[in-house]
C-alpha cells in the first residue's frame, strides 16, 4: 500500500487554496467552511446530549480544524479547551504500536520472535512489581503463551481475553491457537509491554517519553497521571450528565492508561499522516492487514460469531490499528472507551484526510456516525460492528 502518493500540482493547489480560505475538504471532494462545520457539530452534540467534545480535522496531512465544545465538568460549567487533559483509554494502543515499531527498527526485538525467548526465565517466575498487570503466575500451566509474538499482541490475535477480569476466575488463559483469530485484547499489549520492560530494564513511560512524546512535542502526554495535569483536566460524564470520579492512580499500561490532550494527540496523528518517527517500510507494516476480521461485533458475545456483512470493507487489523478499505484507500482507525470517555480517530493516509473525536461523555458514541459524516464524509466506519448506536435511531432498535 502506498501511503503518500504525490498529488498533482493542480489538485495540490486547489486543496491548499481551500485550506487557506477556511474550507474543509472531505473525502468526496466536497467542501465545508469552518463556521458551518462548527455550527453543525454543535447541533449534533446538543441533539445527542454530548457533554464535551474536541474535534480535529486533517487535510493535506495536517490539522486544519481544531475546536472544543461543551464543558470540562457539568458541575463547574468550565468550558472544555483543546489543550484540556483527557483520559485517552484505548487510544493508548495506537501510540504504543509506534513505539514498538521504533524498537524493531533499533534491533531491540522482531515482530515474529516468541516474546518469551527475550527473557532468561519464564514470565511467570518474575515477581510482580505492580498491583496486578504483571502477574503471570496463571500462565505456569498454559504452554501456549510461549508462542506469543509482538505481531500477535499488536494485531489482537494472542487468544488472551481483553482483561483478566473477563475470565470466570479472573486468571489469564489463552483461548484457541495464537495467531489464528482476531479477538481484542488489552492483556496482549500489556504482556508485550512487560516483556519489553524486563528485557530493556526500562519503564514504558521512560521509553515513550524518549522515543515518541518528546520528539513530537507531546509535552502534556503520559501513561501515568502527573501533578502538572491538575491545572487543566476534564471529568468523564455518565449518560445522565453525572460527573464521574477522576481516576489518578493508574499504573502505566500500554493498552489503556494514556493521559493526553486533543492538541497532543493531534500532533501524534499529524506525525502518522506525515510518516514521521518511523521509516516508510515500518509505516507500511503498521497499516498492512495482519488478520482479516469476520466477527459480527468487536466486543461481547457477537464477537465470537462470524458474518460476511463487512466483507466489502475488507475489515482487518494492522499493528495497533483497525483497517478498512474504501474508494479513497485504506482507512486506519482507533477507538477509545472508558467510563465517561469515548474517542474515535480515523485516517485516510492516501488522501491525507482524517478526523479525531475525543469526548468526556458516555453519549458521544451515539453521535460518532453523524460527526464522521459531517466532518470528512466518512460513510465507511462500521458503526454497528463498533456498537455505536446512533442517537437518531429509534429507541426500540437500541
Amino acid at each position: 500500500m502506498k501511503m503518500l502518493p504525490a498529488l498533482g500540482a493542480a489538485a495540490a493547489a486547489l486543496l491548499l487554496s481551500a485550506c487557506a480560505s477556511g474550507r474543509i475538504t472531505r473525502l468526496d471532494g466536497s467542501h465545508l467552511r469552518e463556521p458551518e462545520l462548527t455550527r453543525r457539530i454543535q447541533q449534533i452534540t446538543d441533539s445527542a446530549h454530548v457533554h464535551g467534545l474536541a474535534v480535529a480535522v486533517f487535510n493535506r496531512r495536517r490539522a486544519v480544524y481544531r475546536h472544543a465544545f461543551g464543558v470540562k465538568s457539568t458541575a463547574t460549567k468550565e468550558p472544555l479547551q483543546f489543550d484540556t487533559e483527557f483520559y485517552g483509554a484505548s487510544l493508548s494502543k495506537a501510540v504504543f504500536a509506534v513505539l514498538v515499531l521504533k524498537l524493531v527498527e533499533e534491533g531491540q526485538l522482531t515482530l515474529d520472535e516468541p516474546l518469551q525467548r527475550y527473557l532468561p526465565r519464564p514470565i511467570y517466575e518474575y515477581a510482580p512489581k505492580t498491583r496486578w498487570h504483571d502477574d503471570y503466575s496463571s500462565l505456569r500451566d498454559d504452554t501456549l503463551y510461549r508462542r506469543l509474538t509482538a505481531r500477535m499482541c499488536l494485531s489482537h490475535t494472542t487468544g488472551l481475553p481483553n482483561w483478566r477480569w473477563d475470565e470466570p476466575a479472573q486468571r489469564l488463559h489463552i483461548h484457541g491457537r495464537p495467531g489464528s483469530r482476531y479477538s481484542y485484547s488489552g492483556e496482549g499489549l500489556v504482556y508485550l509491554q512487560v516483556v519489553l520492560e524486563h528485557k530493556l530494564g526500562r519503564s514504558l513511560e521512560s521509553l515513550m517519553q524518549e522515543k515518541v512524546f518528546r520528539p513530537l512535542g507531546m509535552s502534556t502526554s503520559s501513561y501515568q497521571w502527573q501533578p502538572r495535569f491538575e491545572a487543566n483536566y476534564c471529568f468523564g460524564h455518565a449518560t445522565d450528565g453525572k460527573v464521574l470520579e477522576k481516576d489518578k492512580d493508574n499504573e502505566p499500561r500500554s493498552a489503556s492508561t494514556l493521559e493526553t490532550t486533543p492538541a497532543d494527540y493531534t500532533r501524534f496523528l499529524e506525525a502518522v499522516l506525515q510518516q514521521r518517527l518511523l521509516r516508510p517500510e515500518s509505516w507500511q507494516e503498521l497499516f498492512r492487514p495482519q488478520i482479516t476480521i469476520h466477527s459480527r461485533a468487536q466486543f461481547g458475545p457477537l464477537s465470537r460469531q462470524d458474518t460476511d456483512r463487512y466483507d466489502h470493507l475488507r475489515l482487518a487489523y494492522g499493528l495497533g490499528w483497525g483497517l478498512l478499505q474504501s474508494p479513497y484507500g485504506v482507512g486506519a482507525f482507533k477507538e477509545g472507551h472508558g467510563d465517561g470517555f469515548q474517542h474515535y480517530s480515523i485516517l485516510f493516509p492516501q488522501q491525507g484526510i482524517g478526523v479525531l473525536l475525543m469526548s468526556n461523555s458516555d453519549n458521544a458514541e451515539s453521535a460518532f456516525q453523524s460527526l464522521l459524516r459531517v466532518t470528512i464524509g466518512d460513510k465507511f466506519t462500521p458503526v454497528d460492528w463498533q456498537n455505536y448506536i446512533p442517537y437518531t435511531r429509534p429507541q426500540a432498535a437500541r
